[in-house]
Parts: structure tokens; sequence; C-alpha cells
């Protein structure tokens, strides 16, 4: 009987239930409404992928923070945990878990207590794994083959068997067997005797070709974009030369919303057409970046991006980067040639005004070089025409010399003269100048400068970063070899805990008394550094480092070298780097470096 019936059967006048219903919507309205709070503690099963599956099928983690859950919901949401963990567990050759659960109420929060007993896992009694058809003898379908991750004797691992049967599959498509199917494909479990075969058996199907190629665009002279392709008709189609020649054309700067698409393939000429499509960028980018470093102090860059002169894809850069300590003007023009991806004729004009120890040097630069790709390695050939004046100690000097030199660095695997793109960082690079009494120069000179960097992923989240900078300058007269041409060390991406260029060796100024010392570059240079980075969450991490180094004349010379931490903060808009740094092979104070940059 409700409440309603039960007034009327009294003979409640109408406006007394009316009054009553009102009353009775109004507290449920203001009631504060019950919440409940989820805590699972799941035990038995160790951390790793088994337990985060398991943490992920669960309904009480899904519903933990839900603030509305009647008791009873929580209840029924509670007796499906028995399948979900089965669920969850089965993907990892565990067929027979057994679970033991209880669901205890502490206050308006709930306790879901998981002792969960995987059981013994399925074991694979067989693992066939096969090929059929023309490209059954393919190395890189045959290297999975070969060395299969499926294997009889080891527990059964569901992801293992997908990820085979979709990476055979891959791999052949993407080396044009788009026709590869399989024949066979079939895992069989037994929970009773926990015992599993799996079969897999591809049938590859014929191998296509790339057919016609077309071309859409009105930027540059149609014969240059073809030599961006990565590819070209009646090659071997390959799903990855498509997407070199998509980075090498967006690379290119001259073209917006590139489109490189396949087309329906031709089962009767076996060949697949590929289409183009590209619209002409904006002629001119316009780049503006402020920053902050202890090494220059406040600093502005500009950059003016000229990024199509004409059809035939000449490009203009001009580049001026202002700062306390370090003025640079760039002029830069340049000319695809050969392969335009990596190969270019450039000509460069620089005019800069730079403090380098205790001497401000002020140089023009014309620099002509060519850049090209030989296997696996990208070289730069030049010669710069410099006009150099040094002042250190109140005395100036000029120097007016051609430089010869090149510069390689590696293109790295899958960046070949065949297939390269423009977009990589080189881990190393080495650069070999010098000059002669012929060239202008008043000292016959010969420079090696080499650098590289790593970063290997120590685990998720860890990161080790070593780093090593070696020079070595072969000349009789060091004193008469011009400043710029001159090693130094100290700063924020040398050795931290010095400053900027700090690190040198130094000149005794005559006819000074006391005696004035001034750091005007040493013939060699060595500097490494070792430091381990920690992510953290909201785009920050931390570091641990130990640099040594120093710039000197006789390898004899001591190094030095500082310890330090550092904080990371970075967006693709602006990185902010602090490192605390204590000078470890002298008496000195920690040293703030701090870089900030930002483009606007």
């Amino acid at each position: 009987m409700t409440a309603r019936e039960h007034a009327r059967r009294r003979g409640a006048p109408r406006s007394t239930l009316v009054a009553a219903g009102l009353a009775a919507c109004a507290l449920l309205q203001f009631a504060p409404a019950a919440q409940a709070a989820i805590t699972v503690e799941l035990s038995g099963i160790d951390e790793g992928p088994a337990r985060d599956n398991v943490l992920a099928y669960l309904s009480l983690k899904r519903y933990a923070t839900v603030d509305d859950l009647a008791p009873d919901a929580v209840e029924r949401i509670f007796h499906r945990a028995d399948g979900e963990v089965a669920d969850a567990l089965r993907p990892f050759g565990y067929y027979q878990p057994k679970l033991e659960a209880t669901l205890t109420a502490d206050g308006k929060n709930w306790i879901a207590r998981l002792a969960v007993t995987p059981g013994p896992p399925v074991i694979l009694a067989a693992a066939t794994v096969s090929l059929e058809g023309p490209g059954a003898d393919e190395p890189f379908l045959r290297e999975l083959i070969d060395n299969p991750p499926l294997h009889a004797g080891q527990q059964l691992d569901h992801a293992a068997y997908d990820h085979l049967k979709g990476e055979l599959q891959r791999r052949a498509a993407s080396n044009g067997y788009l026709d590869a199917h399989y024949t066979l494909s079939d895992l069989a479990v037994d929970p009773q005797q926990l015992t599993a075969t799996a079969v897999l058996t591809l049938d590859t199907g014929p191998r296509y070709r790339f057919g016609a190629v077309t071309i859409e665009q009105d930027a540059i002279k149609p014969a240059l974009v073809r030599r961006y392709l990565r590819f070209h008709e009646g090659a071997w189609y390959d799903a990855g030369a498509l997407l070199r020649t998509q980075f090498a054309l967006d690379d290119t700067q001259y073209f917006r919303g590139v489109e490189v698409v396949p087309g329906e393939r031709d089962p009767a000429a076996l060949t697949v057409p590929v289409h183009i499509g590209a619209r002409r960028n904006l002629r001119n980018k316009y780049t503006v970046g402020v920053g902050y470093a202890t090494d220059f102090g406040p600093r502005v860059q500009f950059v003016w991006n000229r990024r199509l002169m004409n059809d035939s894809g000449h490009r203009f850069r001009l580049e001026a980067n202002l700062a306390e300590t370090s003025q640079q003007l760039t002029l830069a023009y340049a000319i695809p040639i050969g392969d335009p991806a990596v190969e270019k004729a450039g000509l460069d004009l620089t005019a800069s005004d730079e403090v380098l120890g205790d001497a401000r040097v002020k140089s023009l630069i014309l620099r002509p070089s060519v850049t090209n790709v030989r296997g696996r390695l990208q070289r730069v050939l030049f010669a710069e025409v410099t006009r150099t004046e040094s002042i250190a100690g109140g005395e100036a000097t000029r120097d007016t010399l051609v430089v010869p030199g090149i510069t390689i660095s590696p293109v790295p695997p899958g960046f070949a003269a065949d297939n390269a793109v423009l977009s990589f960082i080189p881990s190393w690079f080495a650069q070999l100048r010098g000059s002669a009494a012929a060239l202008g120069s008043n000292a016959n000179w010969l420079q090696l400068h080499v650098s590289d960097q790593w970063r290997f992923k120590l685990a998720p989240g860890w990161y080790l970063l070593p780093r090593i900078e070696l020079g070595a300058t072969l000349v009789k007269n060091f004193d008469q070899l011009p400043t710029q041409y001159r090693f130094f060390a100290g700063g924020d991406r040398s050795v931290r805990g010095f400053a900027f260029n700090s690190l040198s060796p130094v000149e005794t100024v005559p006819g000074t008394n006391p005696p004035e010392e001034l750091r005007t570059g040493g013939k060699h240079l060595a500097v490494g550094s070792l430091e381990i980075e920690r992510d953290l969450p909201r785009h920050f991490a931390v570091a641990l480092f130990s640099d040594v180094g120093n710039a000197f004349n006789k390898f004899s010379d001591p190094l030095e070298y500082s310890v330090g931490v550092g904080v990371r903060y970075k967006l693709p808009f602006v990185a902010i780097g602090l490192d605390l740094a204590q000078p470890l092979s002298r008496n000195g104070s920690p040293r703030l470096h701090v870089n900030v940059n930002s483009v606007l």
C-alpha cells in the first residue's frame, strides 16, 4: 500500500496530499547525493602487462571515482570481477585463474580486495609458421619465419601470436605483395590439458610494381618534382617509399597539403598507380624567437625565409641573431642539385661580432658550398673567404684568408641517397678545414673538429645522454692562427660550472705590471658529458650530470670537471632549462646556467 493510497483511505483532504508531495520533492531535491568511492586492492599478480590488463578490465576500477553509485550498484559491479579477471588473464595464457574476493564498506567508501591465483599457464605444444607463393623466399619475410617469436614449449601469449600474424601481412603488403592472405590461421587452445597449437600459413600472391605517376602542382618545374620521388615507375611497390616521398616534398616548404596516394591496383598488369597532389605554399615565412642564455644574455632571433624564388626551386634565407656578446647576420641562397632532398649548392654571406674569451672578433665570411650524399654519408665541400679583425689587450690583428674544408655527417638508416629525406639530426659530425700562405693565411694550419651525442632509453621515462666533442689543430706558428679558428670551452653547451669560453690557455700581455693574462684560445679541445634524465608529468624533466673538458695547447694539460643537477620544461613553442653546476677541479661557487627559447 502506497503512502498516497493510505492517505486516501483515511480520508485526508486533497490539498494535504499535494502539500505532502511537494514537501517530499523538496527534501529529495536538497538531500545530499550518496557518494561511494571504491578502492581496489589487487594481489597475486606481479607488476607487468598481465596486472595492467586486469586493472584495465575491472569495472571496479572504471567506476572507482563515480560519486553517485548506490550500494546495490557497487555490489553488482563487484560480482563482475570474477569473469573480468578471467577475461583479462586469458591473453597471457592463464585459462584457470582463481579469485578470492571480498567487498567491505568503510563509511561511504568501499574496499574491494581481490586475491588472484593465475594458475598454471597454457603451453604451446606446437607452432608452425610457413610461407607460400612467389614471395616465400623474400628476406624481409624470412627473418620472421626463421626466428619466429612463437615456438613449442613457451607460454601461450595471444599478443605475440596476433603481432606475428599482423606483422607478416604488413611486411608483405608494404613491399608489394598486396594480395597476401592467410590460407591457414588457427590458434587452438585446450583449457583442460593446458596446451595450445598455433598454425599460420601466408600465401604472398604476386608482387606489384609502381605504375604511372600523376602529379598536380604549379609551384616548381615538373622535372624537379620528380627528382624528389623516392621511387620510379616500374620499381617494386614499396609503401615506405610513398611515405618518404611525402616527407621529402613536405620538407621542401614549396608546398602545403601534400598528398601521395596509391590508386587502385591493377591485378592484370600487377601495377599500382600513384597520384601526387600539392598546393603552392606561401612564398614568405617570418619567424621571431626570443630567449635568454647565461652564455649570451637576452637574445632575439629574426628569420625571413623566401621559400620559393623561382620555379627552379631556389631559396633565400635571412637570419639575424642579436645577443649581448654575439651579433650575427646571415644571408643564404640555396639551389637544389642532384637529389634535391639532400643535395644543394649554397652561397652564404655572414657578418658577425662576437666575444671569444678575452678577444672581440669581427668577421665577414663569404662561403660557397656544395652538399651531396655518398652512400650513408652526407658531405659539405666549402671554401670560406674570410676577412677578420681580432682585438685583444688593446691590440688589433687583421687577417684575410681562404679556408677550404669538408664536413661529413651520417645519413641514418632508411635515409640514404636513394630514399633520403631532409628532416634528420646527424648522430655525429666531423669537419676538416685549413689554410696556407698561398691562400692568404699567416700560418699553415689544418684542423679537425668532431662531435657526437647519444640518447639511450634506460627504462620508461629514464634516459642516458652522453656527449663528446674533440678538436685538434696542426700548426707551427700558433700565435698567427686567427682567434676565430681557435678552441674555447666552458658554458651552457660545454663544461657547465664554468663561464662561457672561459676555459682556454692564457697569454701574458707584454709590459703589464702586474701581468695581465688574456684567454686567447687553444690548439686543441676535449669535452665530454654524461647526463641521466628523468621525465616528469606536465612536460617537466630532471637531470643529473657530470661534465669534463678544456681547451689547451698541450695534450698533457689538465682537464676541468664539474657535477650538477638540472630541470627541464619542454613545450613546442617554449623550452626552459635550468642547470646548477659545481666545479670540482678548482675552487669556485656553483654556477647557474639558464636557457630559455621561445618562438613567436
